[in-house]
């Protein structure tokens, strides 16, 4: 026996509850947009824009109006000041715009302080230079990576669930192909994976790839609502997040693929009733299961938050809110999708298979010895 945090014979009507959480979802994703649309597009970080990164550590505590009066006059282009510890000794620089060559920045930054911040005892810890062309093929590449992991599970959930290896996979194939092949040609990668994803939702409906039309829609649920909390906080976007967010992904996945299996196990049982009722009971069933590793999760996520520092907060951020919405996810938005379009789900498949093969009178194999 398992823990069981909640009772096996729940009866919660998960199903019944999609609409609220529709709406919900709507619009914390239309608050993201907006955010995203009034600030010209995502606040990227210096792997993604180009420019230099600089952490400076002080001996003693000074206040960041201080710093920022010290290094006004140093020409550095795009100056950000930020505050990196909760004693105020630790702060990182940022500047937005450089040129590929960039190995005057620490030069620039160390004179700057030497003038301005005389007797000051300071220790330049970290230096982080990208050109502005390696960030922008960085940024594509983020996002191909991203559209590649969902064309995998496409197929992964597609042959699993429904036994259909080879349709998944001939579209996953055509349109990875062709993607590569336009963005070989010149063509804006970033584009190219936004219409990509549409273009393989619409083909999942089309040739009714069901369990992987949920799973698909369910993770770009969670990575919409994600980055769109992540630009409310005025966060930026690099590496680090897209890190956090193919973890996201993946344990969105994992959790999905929980209910799924016991609506799979649930419909081999029971092929007549209705196609509510068996996903409800999944979801009842899987509930605790679900709580418990959520909330184990949230807790070693949660000490990262507290503990871990500065330089891991924003992947520990991502990943706090991914795990929630992924986890409402599985219940909200993929199950559901599967009773939209159940009736594009062949019962028949689910079906105990009976072995038609000739028997003796003792119900051995004929010609069994």
């Amino acid at each position: 026996m398992g823990l069981h945090l909640i009772r096996n014979d729940l009866n919660i009507d998960f199903v019944g509850l999609r609409k609220i959480s529709y709406v919900l979802s709507i619009v914390i994703i239309l608050a993201g947009f907006v955010s995203l649309a009034v600030k010209g597009g995502p606040r990227y970080g210096i792997d993604f824009s180009g420019g230099a990164t600089v952490q400076v550590k002080f001996a003693q505590a000074i206040s960041d109006e201080t710093l920022k009066k010290s290094l006004e006059k140093s020409a550095l282009p795009g100056l950000a000041v930020q505050q990196f510890d909760q004693e105020g000794t630790s702060y990182l620089l940022r500047i937005s715009t450089v040129e590929e060559n960039s190995s005057g920045i620490g030069k620039a930054v160390v004179e700057a302080l030497d003038a301005n911040l005389e007797g000051a005892k300071y220790e330049i810890q970290r230096l982080e230079m990208v050109g502005p062309k390696v960030g922008a093929d960085l940024r594509a590449q983020a996002m191909e990576a991203m559209y590649y992991a969902i064309l995998l599970i496409a197929i992964y959930v597609s042959g699993r669930f429904e036994q259909r290896w080879f349709t998944a996979g001939f579209m996953a194939c055509a349109l990875g192909g062709t993607m590569f092949g336009l963005g070989y040609l010149g063509f804006d990668k970033v584009y190219l994976v936004c219409a990509a994803v549409l273009l393989t939702v619409v083909l999942c409906w089309k040739f009714r790839l069901i369990f992987a039309l949920g799973s698909i829609i369910s993770i770009l649920h969670d990575v919409l609502i994600t980055v769109g909390i992540f630009s409310l906080l005025d966060k930026e976007f690099d590496l680090t997040i897209i890190a956090a967010l193919l973890t996201l992904i993946g344990y969105s996945l994992n959790d999905t693929i929980i209910v799924y299996d016991r609506i799979r196990e649930n419909l081999h049982n029971d092929i007549v009733s209705p196609m509510r009722d068996i996903i409800n009971l999944s979801i009842n069933q899987t509930l605790s299961r679900t709580v418990l590793t959520s909330g184990t999760t949230l807790l070693a996520i949660l000490s990262l938050l507290v503990f871990g520092g500065g330089i891991i907060f924003d992947f520990a951020l991502v990943m706090f809110i991914g795990v929630i919405v992924g986890t409402l996810s599985s219940i909200f938005v993929a199950s559901p999708i599967l009773l939209m379009f159940s009736d594009s789900i062949r019962r028949e498949d689910f079906r105990p298979k009976t072995d038609k093969r000739a028997r003796d009178a003792d119900g051995r194999l004929a010609a069994q010895v």
